[in-house]
């Protein structure tokens, strides 16, 4: 049993040998054919048809006359504004009529102060002037009568000269009292704050009750409604301005305005080296939601230049830097930064970085990458 059992293990070993050895050259023999395969797909020369990623329009950059602009930022203020009080002390406000963003006409009633004190003093006077008329009267006829009789004898020269005196000393009086009743109807009037010029009611401090003061401010009034853009530029900017220039505001949350310039300041701040441009804006600006405090940003125009301009579409935005993809002839397409200036329409000025010649993508260029192929296919020129 023992023999068999070596004898029959012996065999078994044998073929497992057999078995591994066949495996071993059948895994040969495939090998060389799985390399040559390999090695005819990369073979040097062979050629490999590659696929375009996107068909693309192609744009060459125009040239055209630009605007030569200078951008600002500044204050949007009143043009003018007036600051309204009362002329009379000792009195309180007895109604007020507007308020804050009314419309006023020039010599419109804003407010009335108490004026029983003023209309009895006016009274008064009035009286006094009557009484004074009447004794002016008097004495004129007395002296009328002393000038007829002093040739005659029939009274003497002192009687003749009082009765000269008194008509003096009454027509005086008169005056006086005239000038006086003038006084306390100017006073009665002054019971009535009234606007001074045509323009919008900016603030009310006046309130029923309140005493008032001379000097004092009850209303703050825009002038004309009139309101003006307050440009800083750098000093270096500033010969390029002219009075009557246009210019263009824009109001956060507003629409752009045009005016235009009225003055340049004579002096630049010492600090900032800016100077201010004053820039008139026009009646309508309230309606493009201008109001005075604002701070506006805008631009002026000083001129025309020529530059290069692409479609907005042909330029991509990455990483904070303007790119165009330019085409060669094999339509490879190469990444290019370019710098861009001005926006007009829907088109975008090239600074630097291309030249008039040059085939650039005019669409699609967020689906590029340097080193694509494209297919160019029939667009713009």
């Amino acid at each position: 049993m023992s023999n068999w059992l070596t004898n029959n293990g012996k065999w078994v070993a044998v073929a497992a040998v057999v078995v591994a050895g066949g495996l071993w050259w059948h895994f040969k023999a495939d090998a060389p054919a799985g390399e040559a395969n390999k090695a005819a797909a990369v073979a040097p020369g062979a050629s490999r048809q590659v696929k375009p990623a996107l068909s693309v329009q192609v744009v060459s950059p125009q040239s055209a006359q630009w605007p030569s602009t200078l951008t600002a930022n500044g204050s949007i203020a009143a043009w003018q504004e007036a600051i309204i009080g009362a002329e009379l002390s000792g009195l309180r406000v007895a109604t007020v009529l507007v308020n804050v963003g009314d419309r006023v006409k020039r010599g419109q009633v804003l407010a009335t102060l108490q004026n029983e004190a003023v209309v009895a003093d006016a009274n008064t006077a009035r009286a006094n002037l009557a009484e004074a008329q009447a004794l002016l009267a008097e004495a004129q006829s007395n002296a009328d009568r002393s000038r007829s009789l002093r040739g005659s004898g029939a009274i003497s020269a002192q009687e003749a000269q009082r009765d000269l005196t008194a008509e003096a000393t009454a027509q005086a009086r008169m005056e006086s009292l005239k000038a006086r009743l003038a006084a306390d109807e100017l006073r009665l009037r002054q019971t009535k704050v009234v606007a001074p010029d045509d323009g919008v009611i900016s603030a009310r401090v006046a309130s029923v009750g309140s005493m008032a003061q001379p000097g004092a401010e009850l209303f703050r009034l825009i002038r004309q409604g009139r309101l003006e853009w307050r440009a800083e530029l750098p000093s270096a900017d500033l010969s390029q301005i002219k009075p009557g220039m246009p210019a263009w505001a824009t109001p956060p949350g507003g629409s752009t305005v045009q005016g235009v310039v009225r003055m340049v300041a004579p002096t630049v701040d010492a600090s900032t080296r800016n100077g201010l441009v004053y820039v008139d804006l026009p009646a309508s600006a309230v309606n493009a939601g201008a109001r005075a405090g604002m701070f506006a940003n805008g631009r002026f125009e000083t001129g025309q230049a020529t530059g290069l301009s692409l479609p907005q579409s042909a330029v991509l935005l990455r990483d904070g830097f303007s790119y165009v993809f330019t085409v060669n002839d094999q339509g490879v397409v190469s990444q290019v930064k370019v710098s861009v200036g001005r926006r007009q329409a829907d088109r975008i000025e090239i600074t630097q970085g291309l030249k008039a010649d040059t085939q650039v993508v005019a669409s699609g260029v967020g689906f590029l990458t340097d080193g694509d192929t494209v297919r160019v296919v029939k667009g713009q020129s």
